[in-house]
This record gives C-alpha cells, structure tokens and sequence, in this order.
C-alpha cells in the first residue's frame, strides 16, 4: 500500500472516529438535561389563575365646565347642582396574575400586590372551572396572600425545602404571562439571598433570584424542583422593558409556609423586633475593628428601651449570627429576626473587641404587626380632577425603605388611570414638587392647572419612573 493511500485511509478514519464522538458526545449532554414534560404534567392541575374586580365611580360624560352651563341653560333662574353622587360605580377589570392550590379544601397561595384592594377576586382552575375567592389574609412585606375557594378534593403541590436549594439547580415556573393561562418557563437559580429594595415598604425578604422568563402575570405562581416541590413564589422582575430580562426572584417556600401559617391562625403575621440601627461591613471597618473580613450587621445604633438594649447588645458590636443564622450581610439580619414571632428567646452571636460573645435576647413586637388606619385622603373636586385616594406611609416603612411620599390607597377611572398608576404605587412627587405627607399631596394637588400635561414621579417594585398625568377642564 503506498504512502498516499494509506494517508487517505487514515484521514477517513479519523473522521469517522470525530463524528462517533460528536454523536456520543450530543447523546450524553441530551440525556444530562432535564425533561420537565412529568413534571409540568403532574403540576399543571394545581395551578390557577387569578382576575380581580373593583368597583369605581364611573367619570361624568362630559367635563364639569360643559355640564355646569348645561345645567344654566336648562335652569337660568336656579344654581346649577353638580353633585355626582347618583352617578353608578362601574366594575373595572384590575390585575391578573397566578396562584397554586396548597391543599385539597381550596387554600390557594399567590402575592399580595395581585390581589390588594380588589373587590371581587375570581379563580380559574387548570380544568376551567371558575370559583369566587375571600381573603383569608394578607402580608405586605413578604408579598404574600392567602385566597380560599369553597370545593373539595382538589390537586394541591408539595413544598421543599428552599435553604437546601443550591445555585445552578434547575427550577421551573409555571402561571399566565401576560394572560396565556398555565404557560412553563425553566431555567436555573442565579443566585439566593438577594435583596431588592423598595418592592415592599419593609426590609423583610431574602429572595431566590433565577433566570427564569417570568413576566406579568406570573406574579403569585410557584417556582418547582426538578422533585416537582415547590420551592419558591414568583414574585418580581428587574426589567427597563416591562418584560423579562433574565433577572427574577422569588420569596423562598420555608418563608411562605411560616407566612402561611400564621395568616391561617391568626389572619395575619406577627414579626419579632430587635430594636437596633445598622449597616453593612465593608472593608474599612473589618480592619479597624479586626475582623478576619467583612461581614456581619454593624450595629450604629441600639433603641433605647428595645430588646437588643435589654439583651446587652451595644453601639459598634457586629452581629455575625442569629440564632443560629449565619448573618454575611447587614440585610439578612431583619430577615432572619422576621422569621420569628414576638416573645422568642433568640442567642445572638457577636463580635466586639476583638472577641465572639454570645447574648440572648427576647424578641419585642414589629411596627408591622399592628394594624394602621391611615385616614385616605381624597382630591376629586373641580380644581383638581385626579380622581384617585392616597395613604400614608408608616413611619416604620419610611424608616426601612429610604422612602418619602403617599400610597395609592384607591384608583378610579381618569387621568390617573390613564397615565398608567396602580393602586399601591408610591408617589414622591408631583408636577415636580416633592411629597412628604398626605397633606403635601393634597396641597401641591389642589394647585394644579387646570388643563395640560404634569408630570408624577412614582416608586413601584423597586424602581422609579415619571408618568404624565394628562388634565381635562
């Protein structure tokens, strides 16, 4: 055989050997990635989706000014009356998002901000039966809601456990994007333990963030194991678009089974306080204080007369663990002390002095335990035609969230409406004036012109935009 043939048989070979190993190679990664076709099988019964009603005054046909010379030419001897107060209130169409059943008598999981301030909520099941659901409780600062419907025998999902969860597991998310009922998103957990300041008004969440697509409307829906456990609640999206970018994150299971349980108790969540001011542990003060590197919760300030004072925790200690919490961030302190209830004997484990002391302290009560009656305050008459109401935001939420302003408290139809605010947005200003009270909002509303174009400077899940409010004579 000569030279030139036997080259050429060699390079055949070769070849074939190549192409046997991207076959086998191809093969193997296939068989490596999960199939959730079982899975969504076997979870899709549990899933629901949630619409909310809301009654609202409907808008006059016309504007004030029209109806009021209306009204003289029909009566020139006589005021003309403008009282609306017979005009019917209209049934609005509010948020649609995503839910799951949790056990077979209709207890159903979704978030807060889906179903916060509705009238009516309706319930749609994977078999497209449609049930009324009531408000068995409510927990703004973890996002979370309970609904029930009245039925039996139902599917319901398993929980895990989400502090065995490990970055780079595969999950699965399962709700109604924008509306498409029961629609899969997979993907993998980026990253645990985030924090996303100003979705709430309080500082109470340690999310799971994945690259899931979640969207609007998945808002509410679990977040699976490759075990089909629920180990996570879909709960919000970083997003310059509105869609989905990649980054989302989801209120971990063991949080929602402690929130649960207590909004089934008690009809709401009851939250331990420590009682102290901190930050985080940056390089500069792990070396002055001789920290082997930074980590923990500095603690600026202990309250007088809170728990920590009476535990004996002092101004520049570092809390590095809470009852048997390792604390790597100052923000999963109020996490952690979060997870439990008033009265409970927690062991803090502090650094200070260049030694590790450990103290017990007994929980005090959250502000957020009790129940606030803000007074809404109402802008609706002709200087002012916004149409909607505003509350106050506690002192405890301006204090945990950096936050100046007043909530939406009720949204009906008009310009406020139609420049795109929800109720709970957070207005911090307003035609370019800052808002600080109720009474700041009402003053600087009452002042607008009367037509034109003005601009509301919002907070919503975290971030901050400018919307144009459009005004009508």
């Amino acid at each position: 055989m000569n030279l030139r043939l036997r080259s050429e048989l060699l390079r055949l070979s070769c070849s074939a050997w190549v192409a046997f190993g991207i076959l086998v190679m191809g093969q193997v990664q296939a068989a490596e990635l999960p199939n959730f076709a079982d899975l969504v099988e076997k979870n899709a019964p549990t899933i629901v989706e949630i619409a909310t009603l809301r009654q609202v005054a409907a808008r006059p046909p016309i504007p004030d000014s029209e109806l009021e010379e209306l009204l003289r030419r029909l009566n020139p001897e006589g005021e003309p009356d403008l009282n609306l107060d017979g005009i019917p209130e209209q049934r609005q169409r509010g948020a649609v998002g995503s839910g799951f059943l949790i056990s077979d008598d209709g207890y159903i999981i979704t978030n807060n901000h889906v179903v916060v301030g509705a009238d009516e909520i309706q319930i749609t099941l994977n078999d497209r039966r449609v049930f009324d659901a009531e408000v068995v409780g409510l927990d703004e600062p973890s996002d979370l809601a309970l609904l029930k419907i009245e039925s039996s025998g139902l599917p319901h999902v398993e929980f895990g456990d989400s502090d065995r969860l490990r970055v780079g597991e595969w999950v699965l998310a399962i709700g109604s994007p924008f509306g498409l009922e029961f629609s899969a998103a997979a993907g993998i957990v980026s990253a645990k333990g985030r924090t996303v300041p100003g979705r709430s008004a309080y500082n109470y969440m340690s999310f799971i963030q994945t690259d899931v697509a979640i969207n609007q409307g998945n808002s509410g829906g679990p977040l699976f194991n490759l075990d089909g456990e629920v180990v996570g609640i879909n709960s919000q999206i970083l997003s310059s678009t509105g869609g989905s970018n990649g980054i989302s994150f989801s209120i971990p299971s063991n949080v929602a089974m402690n929130v649960v349980a207590q909004l089934k108790e008690l009809g709401r969540v009851e939250r331990g306080l420590l009682g102290v001011r901190m930050r985080e542990v940056d390089y500069a003060l792990a070396e002055i204080f001789g920290l082997d590197r930074p980590r923990g919760a500095f603690v600026d300030e202990v309250q007088p007369d809170s728990p920590a004072n009476a535990g004996g925790i002092r101004n520049e200690d570092i809390i590095l663990e809470f009852n048997g919490h390792e604390i790597e961030y100052y923000t999963d302190l109020p996490f952690y002390v979060g997870q439990y209830r008033p009265d409970t004997s927690a062991a803090v484990q502090i650094y200070r002095n260049g030694e590790m002391i450990e103290r017990t302290v007994v929980l005090g009560s959250s502000p957020t335990n009790e129940v606030e009656e803000s007074t809404p305050v109402e802008v609706r008459d002709r200087g002012n035609p916004l149409g909607f109401r505003v509350t106050e935001l506690s002192e405890e939420a301006r204090q945990v969230s950096g936050l100046q302003g007043v909530r939406i408290a009720e949204l009906n139809a008009g310009p406020g409406e139609d420049a795109g605010l929800r109720v709970g947005d957070v207005i911090v200003a307003l035609n370019r004036r800052e808002i600080r009270s109720a009474e700041d909002f009402a003053e600087i509303a009452n002042s607008l012109p009367a037509t034109g174009f003005v601009p509301i400077r919002i907070v919503r899940e975290g971030q901050a935009t400018t919307l144009a409010l459009e005004l009508a004579p």
